[in-house]
């Protein structure tokens, strides 16, 4: 995978258009002055905890005995799961209402730094080793364009309004239930690939 397609997939992931309406909605009740703050403080944890799982996530692998395959497997299924969800999202909010100011829980986890953004880095990581370099790019870029549309949050919703978000996210899944099958593809020609004969 090209770092450019790996950044590409850390962004569909990451889900920034579907996260607007859940972030506008947790920061109402934060006072406008602190908005901002609290947005970009939120999305500075999601990177933090995303590149620990970068850097720590071949250790893990190497603790729980799970070989790259069956990983990548799984992230092809996971990934496939929530390209579903964003195709077909649930018709109750995700996290429900939340009063006060947001720490940590929901908006930086899970929300941008989610158990599949997680398990995908740990993937990369795991899959080529010596690219952590790419891999790292790939998470800045991702995540850059991801703050940067979620900055700009309240200007996107009333700019395209509610009904293009939801359609731009379906799309954005359909696109990662299609990368999804092929990185389950590869996961499955890989294991049969070093399978004992």
């Amino acid at each position: 995978m090209s770092t450019v397609s790996a950044g590409i997939l850390l962004f569909l992931i990451m889900d920034p258009l579907g996260n607007i309406p859940l972030f506008l909605s947790l920061l109402r009740n934060v006072a406008p002055a602190r908005r901002r703050l609290v947005l970009v403080r939120e999305l500075a944890i999601a990177l933090v905890v995303l590149f620990v799982f970068l850097f720590a996530g071949k250790y893990l692998l190497e603790l729980l005995q799970l070989k790259r395959e069956s990983v990548g497997i799984a992230g092809g299924i996971v990934l496939f799961l929530i390209g579903i969800r964003m195709i077909f999202p649930p018709k109750d909010g995700i996290f429900g209402d939340a009063d006060g100011e947001p720490f940590i829980v929901p908006m930086a986890i899970p929300a941008v730094a989610g158990p599949s953004t997680m398990a995908a880095v740990m993937l990369l990581a795991n899959s080529d080793p010596g690219r952590t370099v790419d891999w790292s790019i790939a998470l800045s870029l991702a995540w850059l364009a991801t703050a940067l549309i979620l900055v700009s949050s309240t200007y996107l919703y009333r700019w395209l309004g509610h009904s293009v978000l939801v359609a731009l996210e379906r799309l954005m899944g359909m696109l990662l239930v299609a990368l999804s099958v092929q990185m389950f593809l590869d996961g499955v020609v890989a294991y049969v690939a070093h399978a004992p004969s």
